[in-house]
């Protein structure tokens, strides 16, 4: 494998002990050691839930969140993870703003660390529109560990990209 498409913007060194952990088939194990649970934040609803929730406790300020739901489609459609939209509406006389995020149904089966990470990216855009220092500061302040966490999430779908392709 010489082209890891989930960590292209990681340094080249990096990279190379990555595909060691895939040569000596140790990527598994490793993740598995290190995220070895799954959620149970299994609906919409409770994905709703579950996103107010950091939503009231790090952003009590930021716009309401209209709309939370696991998309099917996403990751296949849009090459993204989780998207937050803000959908405008004329209502009689004003214009409304609805603001929704979808998360990659991927994350269903993924352990509670990559589904809060997704969501706090998600949620950090209500702040913050662009992936600058500022958003990865609130990202950070949210989820310690942040970067760590969204590495190793790369780490997570090279996994999942492996093992669907046949030997």
């Amino acid at each position: 494998m010489s082209h890891l498409k989930y960590l292209t913007g990681y340094s080249p060194t990096l990279q190379e002990k990555v595909k060691k952990l895939i040569a000596d088939d140790q990527l598994g194990q490793y993740l598995a050691a290190r995220y070895p649970n799954t959620h149970d934040v299994q609906t919409d609803r409770a994905l709703y839930a579950y996103c107010a929730d950091l939503k009231r406790e790090h952003l009590r300020s930021a716009d309401q969140i209209d709309k939370v739901a696991y998309d099917s489609k996403l990751d296949v459609v849009r090459h993204a993870l989780g998207l937050h939209t803000s959908i405008s509406r004329v209502q009689g006389g004003k214009l409304k703003a609805k603001k929704e995020i979808r998360i990659a149904s991927l994350f269903k089966a993924a352990a509670p660390e990559f589904l809060k990470m997704i969501v706090v990216h998600e949620l950090a855009h209500l702040k913050e529109s662009d992936h600058n220092k500022a958003f990865y500061r609130l990202c950070e302040f949210m989820q310690p560990g942040y970067h760590q966490i969204e590495f190793d999430l790369r780490l997570y779908l090279t996994q999942r990209e492996l093992a669907k392709k046949p030997v």
